[in-house]
């Protein structure tokens, strides 16, 4: 969470607020200027006038997350008006006056709520108030599932049906194709009503209300026939794309060989984890632009390094201009850590792609 407000509207709230920004400097304060103390400048602190209502609207266009001390009920019916969608809403954290209670109000899990409670409440030596189900539980939410480990969501559309099952304790599969296995958030062993299976071709043949699944894959009609009707597809950050180009290629061309590659796999660009080149490509234009649009990590290796790799397809002439016996291979090979290439060298006008799918690991 990048931008956090913390508003005052009394003298105990005001002191809190203090207190708060002490140990996160980061954070904006607010609080009316009656209980100017001369320093507010200094510290960037901001005075207001009139109601906090008036101030809301700014503030959940500005900030990720909001900390306001003043009574929970106020605080639901100020914010009320403003409310679009839990995706896009900032976090709402009350406190009370005295700052015995941290409570999550709005956005608790996709907004931070949760977390930011947590973390306040220690700050402050108060109690956070969670009552997120999940989180209560002990057990997987469903709307952030993997988050901690950059997946993202297909589609929410079943996100609530899913969470409603996995809170109920109702029969859920976890299938899982790809990313990071450390996923489960207790110490507790996975209950009893969840199941883990490591292919959709398996969930055919098991019983579950609803479906969580972890791939790196587009699902075909024929996939998703296999699942239970409520399933939420999350996608972990398993794909490395080594790239070689020639100079001057645009960024239009080398998205266009991507995205095709990977349609011809079956693979979802969301899973994209990195773009891997030569050093002698660090600073192409056409890569940079295609990485920062698609909010893709970029990185490079120099020829000594690429030449350590096993190379299916090694070039004298590529070694000629570069120094390297490949690029796009090795360079798909050293940043997933598989030596076992899903896609070998491939050229296409003035792109070179290769593919490699970093294994599963805890």
């Amino acid at each position: 969470m990048n931008k956090i407000a913390v508003a005052a509207i009394t003298k105990h709230g005001t002191e809190l607020a203090r207190r708060i920004q002490k140990g996160s400097p980061q954070v904006d304060v607010y609080y009316m200027s009656k209980f100017e103390k001369g320093d507010e400048e200094e510290k960037g602190i901001t005075l207001f006038e009139g109601s906090v209502r008036k101030q809301l609207l700014a503030w959940f266009e500005k900030y990720d997350g909001i900390v306001m001390i003043i009574s929970l009920g106020a605080v639901v019916r100020m914010i009320s008006p403003l409310l679009k969608d839990k995706k896009i809403d900032p976090a709402v954290v009350v406190i009370d006056d005295k700052g015995d209670f941290v409570i999550s109000v709005l956005s608790g899990h996709l907004g931070g709520a949760n977390s930011l409670t947590r973390q306040l409440a220690s700050q402050l030596h108060a109690e956070p108030v969670i009552t997120t189900a999940s989180d209560v539980q002990g057990t997987i939410p469903v709307d952030i599932f993997g988050q901690t480990f950059g997946w993202t969501i297909e589609d929410f559309t079943h996100v609530t049906p899913a969470s409603a099952a996995v809170v109920n304790e109702e029969p859920l599969l976890i299938v899982q194709e790809a990313g990071e296995k450390n996923w489960w958030p207790s110490s507790k062993p996975l209950p009893s009503q969840m199941k883990v299976i490591p292919s959709i071709n398996e969930a055919e043949n098991e019983t579950g209300n609803a479906a969580l699944v972890i791939t790196h894959r587009e699902l075909s009609e024929k996939d998703k026939a296999k699942l239970p009707d409520t399933h939420v597809i999350y996608r972990p950050k398993v794909i490395h794309i080594g790239i070689g180009c020639n100079r001057g290629t645009e960024a239009a061309e080398i998205e266009e060989v991507i995205t095709r590659t990977l349609r011809k796999l079956q693979l979802s660009k969301s899973s994209i984890k990195k773009v891997i080149t030569i050093d002698l490509k660090k600073d192409e234009e056409g890569l940079l632009d295609v990485c920062e649009k698609n909010n893709w990590f970029f990185d490079y290796y120099s020829p000594e390094i690429l030449n350590t790799a096993p190379m299916q397809n090694p070039s004298d002439v590529v070694y000629k201009y570069t120094g390297a016996y490949g690029v796009s291979e090795p360079a798909a090979v050293l940043s997933s850590g598989n030596e076992t290439l899903l896609l070998e060298k491939e050229k296409s006008g003035n792109v070179t792609i290769s593919v490699a799918v970093q294994e599963q690991f805890d």
